[in-house]
């Protein structure tokens, strides 16, 4: 019997199947016994007839476990009704072989769990509708990154996971000891290392694991994520912004095309993502200040004005973010941040040394920033100058000043944190939901 995916059960209308999964969920009617089966590529409803089945096999169905390893032979039939994903079609059980009756007390058993709970058990967790449609929408936002990039001219660079010194903050590395060479530190970014593989090969990225010893508990950080960092020579902060419009604008349309049932399972507004079409909104800095000061003077909360506060100088908070992308119904670039809250290795705005050429792209419907990029300095005076600024020891960097002093040339990137855009794409509530298995400041286990 030809065995299939669940995925491709619409190629199959009328024919005789197989398919190899896991009970996710047994309902019963007298004759009728409704089984809820997936398959990792999807969902499916499959129908045993007490008539058609021999009475034992029809007992063995009705009382089969939650979770329990199955192989199910039948005939597809289309019921635009039948559940599932991506749901309109059903099967007609036939044969029932069961690989393994699961054990009665499946941890995740269909009830509302607390967050500690699922988190604990999250090698079950995985397994929800839920999850497994975020994760799928994870993959194929992974795809499309690496499908851009490569056709774009982009090549791929491996960055070192184990670094001797700080890119960011001194304040967020986890330290280790490495050897006899002293410490040693786990990547925050590897776009350092990226800055001299562009001098080799014009337009690099590298993509893999990055991590940040941030004590936040919010619901946009984690300690281990991961992340996409391209550089690219002879490219301005103009020039950046062009490329990360069509990068985002390509992640998410290939998402509409590829993850749409899993999106409606999620009850995604789509409507909201269909409106990301490139030529997102560009607005300063020293606007956005003017914007968020306008909107606090009009809030008659006292907290909220609380959290609003903002003077020209500062980060923007979770809930500037927030405000600020309900002003707008697709991405928004904001640029010319202060020098002073970004990274040392900035392009100062020209004439204005307390600005610098970063920017940021905040994600619509409140979920804040989801690539944060910049020119980087040309500069190799002034970049000792802000390494000293920042505390940082020259000696560790003497490889990334030498960098300036050889071909220097105008050059930008950006990172991209994959999780937050699961996040943003899917309509999630937490960041920890968008990896299969989420590290934060609380959280090592499973």
């Amino acid at each position: 019997m030809k065995i299939i995916s669940v995925s491709d059960i619409a190629q199959h209308d009328g024919e005789e199947v197989s398919i190899q999964g896991w009970v996710y969920k047994r309902t019963g009617k007298g004759k009728l016994a409704f089984l809820l089966v997936r398959d990792g590529s999807g969902f499916v409803q499959c129908v045993a007839f007490k008539g058609d089945l021999d009475e034992a096999l029809f007992e063995t169905i009705s009382k089969i476990p939650q979770e329990s390893s199955v192989v199910i032979t039948g005939t597809v039939r289309k019921d635009d009704r039948a559940p599932g994903l991506p749901g309109g079609y059903e099967i007609g059980i036939s044969t029932f072989d069961v690989i393994q009756a699961a054990a009665d007390d499946y941890p995740m058993a269909l009830k509302e769990h607390g967050a500690d709970f699922a988190l604990d058990n999250r090698h079950f967790w995985l397994r929800m509708p839920s999850q497994w449609a975020i994760l799928r929408i994870r993959a194929t936002i992974i795809s499309a990154v690496r499908e851009w990039l490569d056709n774009n001219g982009f090549i791929l660079m491996d960055t070192p996971i184990l670094t001797p010194a700080a890119a960011e903050g001194t304040t967020t590395l986890f330290e280790t000891e490495y050897f006899d060479e002293g410490k040693a530190y786990l990547a925050q970014t590897g776009q350092l290392y990226n800055e001299a593989n562009i001098f080799a090969f014009g337009k690099v990225y590298c993509f893999g694991p990055t991590f940040r010893a941030e004590k936040s508990k919010t619901r946009r950080h984690l300690t281990e994520f991961w992340m996409v960092e391209p550089e690219m020579a002879f490219c301005d902060l103009d020039g950046l912004m062009d490329i990360e419009e069509q990068f985002i604008t390509h992640i998410v349309k290939r998402v509409l095309e590829k993850n749409r049932p899993e999106l409606e399972s999620l009850e995604r507004d789509i409507a909201a993502l269909e409106k990301v079409d490139g030529a997102f909104p560009r607005i300063s800095y020293d606007k956005a200040v003017e914007m968020i000061k306008e909107i606090q003077a009009k809030t008659e909360d006292p907290e909220e004005k609380e959290f609003l506060e903002i003077e020209w100088g500062m980060d923007f908070g979770a809930r500037h973010e927030t405000v600020l992308t309900q002003q707008f119904d697709k991405p928004v670039f904001v640029y010319g941040y202060p020098t002073q809250v970004k990274a040392f290795y900035m392009e100062p705005m020209p004439g204005r040394p307390e600005a610098c050429k970063s920017v940021d792209l905040l994600a619509p419907e409140g979920y804040g920033e989801i690539t944060g990029g910049s020119e980087r300095m040309s500069d190799p005076d002034l970049l000792l100058e802000r390494l000293h600024e920042h505390g940082l020891p020259e000696e560790s960097f003497k490889w990334y000043l030498e960098l300036r002093k050889y071909g220097s040339v105008p050059h930008s990137g950006f990172g991209m944190g994959i999780e937050r855009t699961v996040a943003w794409i899917c309509g999630t509530d937490h960041i920890r939901e968008t990896i299969p298995f989420p590290r934060t400041i609380k959280r090592v286990y499973p």
